[in-house]
């Protein structure tokens, strides 16, 4: 009877250790957040891996202090570097994803900083309708820097749909341009 005692008790410690080790299983059924569509296309875009690590965003090991010139280059780089949209959509190119990880990272590495992401349009469409897609891509540049670590309330939100163009130019490149998300720092 003493062996069967021992031999439960070991089999108990096996399988607790096998259940503990292993990886959770994740659904991979579609979503409407772009928290999964995020994690489905992978930190590279390619699709492999929906995992951010922190080793991903460099933000690993013991950095040196910036000069205040680095500083004010980083920050002005931040705000200066729009993220930008297809005619009449929300969805992130992957473009506009690696541009927003560098963002993510830049948040991390500076946890006073509080923004604003800035909804643009171009000037096709109604107002109406430009003011709900602005604040759409708007939403959608939140929720992706939110998937990346970044606290929701560090970040607002506002749409001016057509009224603030860079280029004015009745041009498919001027439109390019005003199709945007813009970063303002708060704080």
């Amino acid at each position: 009877m003493r062996k069967l005692t021992v031999v439960l008790i070991l089999a108990s410690v096996v399988l607790v250790f096998l259940f503990a080790c292993s990886k959770p299983i994740v659904s991979s059924g579609p979503s409407t957040s772009y928290e999964s569509e995020a994690q489905r296309a992978g930190s590279d875009g390619t699709g492999q891996s929906g995992s951010i690590s922190e080793e991903s965003l460099g933000t690993t090991g013991a950095k040196s202090p910036l000069s205040a010139e680095q500083a004010a280059e980083a920050r002005k780089t931040f705000e200066n570097v729009d993220i930008h949209f297809d005619y009449d959509s929300a969805l992130l190119t992957p473009q506009a994803q690696e541009i927003l990880r560098e963002k993510a990272r830049y948040m991390k590495e500076n946890p006073g900083t509080n923004v604003i992401i800035e909804g643009h349009c171009d000037e096709r469409g109604t107002n109406e309708y430009n003011l709900a897609l602005g604040e759409q891509r708007a939403k959608m540049t939140q929720e992706f820097l939110v998937a990346l670590g970044i606290s929701a309330s560090r970040i607002k939100t506002v749409s001016y749909g057509e009224e603030r163009p860079l280029d004015q130019s009745n041009t498919e490149q001027a439109w390019a341009k005003n199709r945007r998300a813009h970063f303002v720092i708060t704080t």
